[in-house]
């Protein structure tokens, strides 16, 4: 396998293109002012891809600063104008979509084909939808409700907006927190995590690019300590949006609730992968290795439960580690390449040890280790099927976020959903069946902000995404996002020019 160096013409030039700075401030790029840099490493091959300054209270401060100060002209723009913005920006994201694709796979790990044909698509349909949602701002339409009185709701932008987005999908979830935001009058900084901040700057770059206003996005770039709880606890900004761990989303509420803010989390996940004895067994299998091989697993929708009825269990087991098997890892940018590295050493490491520790007592049926030969420097790790684990293990109850799919045998029906529900999590499911009755019974009974029937892990921006439980509140994506970046003001008409109303009499007099 060839690991070509970062001055290769097909690998993204980190160095040159953000010579400048990491950060994103009123329409360009600044140098972070922490006294303290980062390095964004290639989890493929271990090397050095940039190292820039990273953001501190001052950067944060600034960018707050610069969308407040667009934050008018913005909000004042009719829905037509931010439309036509937002369809520009899309043309921009389109025609730079191989730039984006490459910058994505080098900070990440992913292969250039999961680049290509899911992160980048996604995210210009994403824009592309939100060009058209910006016209559809309604609130509930005029009406006498009182008699006396017509009412009628206005719906408006918040302010400023202040984000926190994960390293696991770094340019879809800039899409997620920026495009709902500024379609409908907000402005925003974003925080992207700061070993993976390549694409959400271009993205912010490709938005000026566009013509959206200076100010209008803002990227800040520094640790989540210092940058990250600086912007959620900052008194200029309206409303905090975070993507990420249940425990660190615990600490983004703890701080923005003390300044009130309004408050949008998505958390973590451990999805139920739930197969009835009816269902096709070959689509189950080839849905659960894609599943839970998406991303190195690196997803928090992604199977990691998978929940098999009794007489189809064996099988499962045998043919989805005999899949798995098949799957090839590689070079992110080598075109063969199925599965690439996790995001990190430290990440594999960790995916590691919860395999280490599950042999105590569970059986690690394939994979269970990290390649070696020409992939020992990259952060990779072999798909892995584990069987035999109890219901309340580490491996079934925690979030492992790489790529082990965890089986577990059911008997009943009433069983099978009943451990599909069985854990903090509610973010994602699936059920295999061909019955449609019992299809309808898990979609209505599994508590999980999106379920899937005889498939796992599309999305579609026309529809929420977003979690029950401990996998957090509130939607990203489709028209439901705007309950989020908008507030409801009723307006309320006197429609009988009366002085003395007949409701002044509990107050004052009499009738």
């Amino acid at each position: 396998m060839h690991h070509p160096g970062n001055d290769t013409p097909d690998r993204f030039p980190a160095e040159e293109r953000f010579a400048d700075g990491a950060q994103y401030i009123a329409g360009r790029l600044a140098e972070g002012t922490s006294g303290r840099t980062h390095t964004v490493v290639d989890p493929a091959t271990g090397e050095s891809v940039l190292t820039y300054a990273l953001a501190g209270r001052d950067d944060v401060d600034a960018a707050v600063a610069a969308a407040r100060e667009a934050f008018p002209g913005w909000a004042g723009a009719t829905p037509g104008e931010r439309s036509d913005a937002l369809h520009r920006f899309a043309a921009v994201l389109a025609g730079r979509a191989e730039e984006f694709a490459r910058a994505e796979s080098l900070q990440c790990g992913k292969p250039l084909k999961l680049s290509r044909e899911f992160d980048v698509p996604g995210t210009v349909d994403n824009t592309a939808f939100f060009a058209g949602a910006a016209r559809h701002l309604q609130g509930q339409s005029a009406g006498e409700y009182s008699g006396d009185h017509t009412s009628y709701v206005r719906r408006e932008p918040i302010g400023v907006v202040g984000s926190i987005a994960p390293w696991n999908y770094p340019l879809q979830m800039a899409a997620w927190k920026i495009l709902p935001a500024i379609a409908a009058g907000n402005t925003i900084v974003l925080k992207p995590a700061e070993i993976t901040p390549l694409t959400s700057l271009l993205f912010a770059q490709a938005a000026t690019e566009a013509g959206i206003p200076d100010g209008v996005v803002n990227i800040v770039t520094g640790t989540g300590k210092e940058a990250g709880e600086h912007l959620v606890g900052h008194p200029d900004v309206a409303m905090t949006s975070f993507t990420g761990s249940t425990a660190v989303g615990k600490r983004v509420a703890e701080v923005a609730t003390a300044s009130v803010k309004r408050l949008h989390l998505e958390l973590g996940g451990k999805a139920p992968f739930v197969v009835f004895d009816d269902a096709d067994l070959d689509a189950a299998v080839h849905g659960a290795v894609a599943g839970a091989l998406i991303n190195t697993g690196q997803d928090c929708t992604a199977a990691t439960r998978a929940y098999v009825q009794r007489p189809l269990y064996e099988a499962f087991v045998e043919r989805t580690a005999a899949l798995m098997e098949t799957v090839r890892l590689g070079d992110p940018f080598a075109p063969g390449t199925d599965l690439g590295p996790l995001v990190s050493h430290a990440q594999r490491d960790r995916v590691a040890a919860f395999v280490d520790r599950a042999r105590s007592y569970a059986r690690v049926v394939t994979g269970g280790e990290a390649p070696q030969g020409e992939l020992k420097n990259g952060a990779y790790y072999r798909p892995t099927l584990i069987a035999g684990a109890a219901q309340d293990s580490e491996v079934v109850q925690a979030e492992i976020f790489g790529p082990v799919l965890v089986v577990l045998p059911f008997d009943t029906d009433d069983e099978g959903i009943r451990l599909a529900d069985d854990t903090p999590y509610g973010l994602a499911a699936s059920a295999w069946t061909r019955d449609v009755y019992r299809a309808n019974r898990a979609t209505r009974e599994i508590k999980a902000g999106c379920v899937w029937v005889n498939d796992h892990i599309p999305i579609i921006s026309e529809m929420p995404h977003g979690g029950y439980k401990a996998s957090g509140f509130g939607k990203d994506m489709s028209a439901y996002s705007f309950e989020e970046y908008t507030q409801l003001k009723h307006v309320m008409f006197d429609n009988t020019a009366v002085v003395r109303k007949d409701w002044h009499r509990t107050i004052f007099g009499d009738r």
